[in-house]
């Protein structure tokens, strides 16, 4: 079970007996001979607590390679190297902003196309495909939308037109949810966020179940040299060990604040997909966003999400702020949308400090 393997993250790995990862940080290793190597020759290419991480991540993702990263957006730059001027991509048209800024980067300095779309709607992603197409990206809960996308269908067109399927499945993790078991040939996490779980890492991770492809990403992930340090691998380790009990805690969290807002005449709209412990709120006119993260007291206004603690983010300022505005407006991104990490404190007290903060920010 899951819950088990989780659990027993690096139990029984080291000769020594000890029951947690060693934090190995040599940068280099003794060879006996010429030819003779233990298997680790410079910690770039590889580290000790790094493949056990690794290792463990890609047997929970039914993958054959993981790959840590030094961030989530080096994990998507990682990704992008795959593609070559002409190459096009079609993406989740809601997204995380900072996944919106590299695209765009890479579209304006390397001639790699991305088109954004509704993976909802079939016949449209359909009519978006020619021969220049070679994946598909999906966040399959989107961020801050909170929109689930039906994924197989998705699958079934990506394999008969021979296209890859990229799922950023940050907000689901694999707790919840294995892309490479239904179909995905790509899967990656920001994991500074659920993964990590505590807000004291930055990290992100790719896992393939393609042997070519866990070939390439390993020469691309040595030669650029964006890997995960071992004391942060060690740190990813340690998180996995509570996924599910975080998951559990913040999505039923989750699932209460969803209820008591879309009853609450101050919130227009509660986005939230049922599933991971991320929502978010779209303020009635009447009421500030500013000024509810100026009278938040439980909860935190910072910019991530996945921790213990209960995360607001403005995405109009903070997660979305390079995006211009054009684009921003096109996904509903605007001055009422808050963004909620839930986190597993009481709910009672999440709910009360939110309440309250936004009683206290009813305009004039």
């Amino acid at each position: 079970m899951m819950e088990t393997k989780l659990a027993q993250i690096g139990l029984n790995t080291d000769p020594t007996g000890a029951t947690t990862n060693p934090i190995y940080t040599a940068t280099a290793y003794e060879h006996r001979s010429v030819g003779a190597s233990t298997g680790y020759d410079y910690t770039r290419t590889s580290n000790p607590t790094r493949s056990h991480f690794e290792e463990a991540f890609a047997e929970l993702e039914n993958g054959i390679a993981s790959f840590a990263t030094s961030s989530g957006m080096a994990a998507i730059q990682l990704v992008c190297g795959l593609f070559r001027p002409g190459d096009e991509i079609l993406v989740s048209f809601d997204l995380y902003g900072g996944t919106f800024r590299i695209f765009d980067f890479y579209e304006s300095q390397y001639g790699v196309k991305f088109k954004y779309v509704d993976f909802d709607d079939l016949p449209a992603v359909k009519g978006e495909i020619n021969g220049n197409t070679r994946a598909f990206f999906i966040e399959p809960v989107t961020n801050p939308s909170m929109i689930e996308v039906p994924l197989k269908p998705l699958y079934e067109l990506a394999y008969n037109r021979g296209i890859l399927t990229i799922l950023d499945n940050t907000f689901l993790t694999p707790y919840y949810y294995t892309p490479l078991s239904d179909g995905a040939d790509i899967v990656l996490h920001s994991a500074t966020k659920y993964i990590g779980g505590h807000n004291d890492v930055l990290a992100g991770v790719v896992t393939v179940k393609d042997a070519h492809l866990a070939e390439t990403f390993s020469a691309h992930h040595n030669m650029a040299g964006a890997t995960l340090s071992p004391f942060d691998s060690y740190l990813l380790l340690r998180g996995l060990k509570t996924l599910h009990l975080r998951m559990e805690r913040a999505t039923g969290n989750a699932k209460i604040l969803a209820e008591h807002f879309t009853a609450d005449k101050t919130v227009d709209k509660v986005l939230y997909s049922g599933r991971t412990g991320m929502l978010s709120l779209r303020l009635n006119e009447a009421y500030s966003a500013a000024k509810v993260l100026e009278n938040i007291k439980v909860c935190t206004f910072a910019e991530s999400l996945g921790g213990t603690e209960t995360f607001i983010t403005f995405p109009f300022t903070q997660t979305h702020a390079d995006m211009p505005d054009e684009e921003k407006g096109r996904r509903g991104i605007d001055e009422q949308l808050l963004r909620v990490s839930t986190g597993v404190e009481d709910v009672e007290d999440i709910k009360a400090d939110l309440i309250q903060a936004i009683n206290k920010s009813k305009r004039g």
